[in-house]
């Protein structure tokens, strides 16, 4: 159901307009006999002047026409798009031809909308059949390379994938009368909210001011791209890399872009002097910790230092007084060992002056009297031994079960004083003479048996 048609004399004719373009009446193709030849702008084939019962004019082909014919194949829907595209580019006193193709045949703009001095054209697209991003990106760079601006319409409730990659709006129909109303595409840039709004605008209002310049395609930076709306108590959040807009509007998306670069800036800025304070004062904090363990290793080494020379010192008295006790301990054993040559030379002088003799009768003395006195049975040794300890007297022991100490026989007067155990001993001597020998010292321990002197004879 094609709006245009080829008249045989006139050329092309437009039934949206009242002199079909053509300085013709619309009686004069209307039901006339005999019939005009018209024919199909797009396929072709035959064509005949009609109208709708609600007065809308259109060609409609004749029988047996080409299935392929792309206006014959157009919906209601769309005509009435490309009418109310047509209406809106008259009265913002544009030129308006619907239906028009390339010379080349590359395109055909359902509308297409001229400037009065003819400098610019303008091609107004009512796209309802399912098209890919990339197929409308093609056909309109194919405008493009003839200087031709387009805007691809929806009439969908649904918006397309296509709109922002294009420049492109959705519109909605009246329900029953009222303006149509492009209700997706249109955008102002909210500078304070920092984002793009969508407007609602009449489809009339918005081809005026895109054919007058007051609206053109903006293309979404993109941190703005991101859009909310609200729609039937709806939330919706979704994408647009394009809008239609004032100029206003895109240079306050330009300007907020730059205030937000330099917020960003200044933010970087910021944090830069930030981190570079914290990282000043972890230097400082590091150069204090390396100054206060450089410190403490010296205070340390220090202390180790004098510590070692205390020790050194320490050592050095230690050996010191181990050398001193060495030495003490020398002459004491070397005294000692005097002493006990000493004694051992005064304790053979001591025992010298008895004979062998005389020992034995002492011993036997001895014996005899522990025997008749006390009953003791006292072991007299066939060799006896000289004790160092009991000032080199010959102790003599009782045979009892015990074993236990009898006496101390002749002890030497002079070894009394090195031998203080003596005190708790009995001492035995052959008389009285011997006795007083010890000037007083153990006179209640000492026993003598009154034996005579005879010659002293040596002991060896």
């Amino acid at each position: 159901m094609p709006f245009t048609a080829l008249h045989p004399e006139a050329g092309r004719l437009d039934a949206t307009l009242s002199d079909l373009g053509c300085d013709i009446d619309w009686t004069q193709v209307h039901k006339v006999r005999p019939r005009v030849e018209l024919s199909c702008p797009e396929c072709g084939w035959g064509v005949h002047a009609k109208h709708s019962p609600s007065g809308v004019r259109f060609f409609c082909h004749d029988p047996g026409r080409p299935p392929s014919c792309e206006l014959s194949n157009e919906s209601w829907e769309h005509h009435m798009l490309k009418l109310e595209l047509a209406g809106a580019i008259r009265e913002a006193g544009w030129y308006a031809e619907l239906e028009v193709p390339a010379e080349d045949g590359s395109w055909r703009a359902d509308v297409m909308a001229s400037s009065p001095d003819g400098a610019q054209r303008m091609a107004w697209e009512a796209q309802l059949s399912p098209i890919t991003v990339e197929d409308i990106r093609a056909r309109t760079a194919h405008y493009r390379a003839e200087r031709i601006t387009v805007c691809w319409v929806s009439p969908h409730k649904k918006a397309p994938q296509w709109i922002g990659a294009v420049p492109a709006v959705r519109v909605r129909a009246p329900e029953v009368k009222g303006p149509w109303v492009v209700d997706d595409g249109v955008a102002g840039f909210d500078f304070r909210a920092g984002g793009w709004a969508v407007r609602e605008e009449e489809l009339q209002h918005f081809v005026r001011w895109v054919l007058h310049g007051y609206l053109s395609p903006c293309r979404s930076l993109p941190r703005y791209r991101k859009v909310t709306r609200v729609v039937e108590d709806r939330y919706w959040i979704f994408r647009r890399d394009l809008w239609w807009t004032s100029r206003q509007s895109s240079r306050a998306q330009t300007e907020h872009e730059q205030m937000r670069q330099r917020q960003e800036k200044g933010k970087e800025a910021a944090e830069a002097r930030k981190k570079q304070k914290e990282a000043e004062a972890e230097r400082r904090r590091k150069a204090l910790e390396e100054e206060d363990r450089l410190r403490r290793a010296a205070e340390a080494a220090a202390r180790r230092k004098v510590q070692e020379e205390e020790h050194r010192v320490l050592m050095e008295r230690l050996l010191q007084q181990r050398a001193e006790d060495v030495a003490r301990r020398a002459r004491e054993q070397a005294e000692q060992e005097e002493k006990d040559r000493k004694a051992v030379e005064t304790a053979r002088a001591w025992w010298i002056r008895v004979s062998q003799k005389q020992r034995d009768e002492l011993f036997a003395a001895v014996a005899e009297r522990a025997w008749s006195e006390e009953q003791l049975r006292v072991e007299i040794p066939e060799k006896p031994g000289m004790a160092a300890h009991f000032a080199y007297g010959v102790p003599v022991y009782s045979r009892d079960r015990y074993h236990s100490l009898y006496g101390i026989v002749r002890p030497c007067p002079e070894l009394v004083s090195l031998s203080p155990q003596l005190s708790s001993h009995r001492v035995l001597v052959r008389n009285a003479q011997e006795m007083r020998e010890f000037d007083g010292t153990l006179a209640s321990r000492i026993t003598h048996y009154d034996l005579p002197e005879h010659e002293q004879l040596s002991m060896y």
